[in-house]
């Protein structure tokens, strides 16, 4: 699938997502109506590597990853238990080859927080990760909605 296309699902697909480009990467927020300043992580498109974020060589030719926070017990059935915070310019030891495409995998650096990521899915990986994104939604739209009473 192209990048494009995943964008193009994700606005289409869930409302109140906001787009940014920031910090070399798509940013899709959910932040209904910008009630808060940048909103809640929803998913990101990212297609370089960056100083503390190297651990999928995004720097190969027409690769890019698409990342989201999972449920920490949806991340435990994919993975097993989180690892721990990496140190700044590392990735999580997870056991994993995250420059491995059309694979769901933990998060390089952000896996401890329960984020998953696939690099250059397929439409049929793509597909298998509905439920996981469906969730994730639910779960920015709670976190949306305690900040924004706050």
């Amino acid at each position: 699938m192209e990048k494009e296309k995943i964008s193009n699902f994700v606005l289409e697909r869930y409302t109140g997502i906001v787009l940014t480009n920031a910090w070399g990467e798509q940013s899709f927020f959910y932040n209904p109506g910008r009630k808060l300043p940048r909103g809640v992580y929803f998913a990101t498109l990212k297609d370089k590597d960056g100083e503390n974020d190297r651990g999928s060589s995004l720097d190969r030719e027409g690769v890019y990853r698409f990342n989201f926070g999972a449920s920490k017990e949806s991340y435990r059935r994919l993975f097993g238990e989180q690892p721990g915070r990496p140190p700044a310019g590392g990735v999580v030891e997870t056991g994993h080859d995250f420059t491995q495409l059309n694979r769901i995998l933990p998060h390089p650096v952000y896996g401890w927080m329960s984020w998953v990521c696939v690099l250059n899915p397929d439409s049929e990986v793509f597909e298998s990760l509905l439920p996981l994104l469906d969730e994730a939604y639910a779960l920015v739209v709670r976190k949306f909605e305690k900040r924004a009473r706050s």
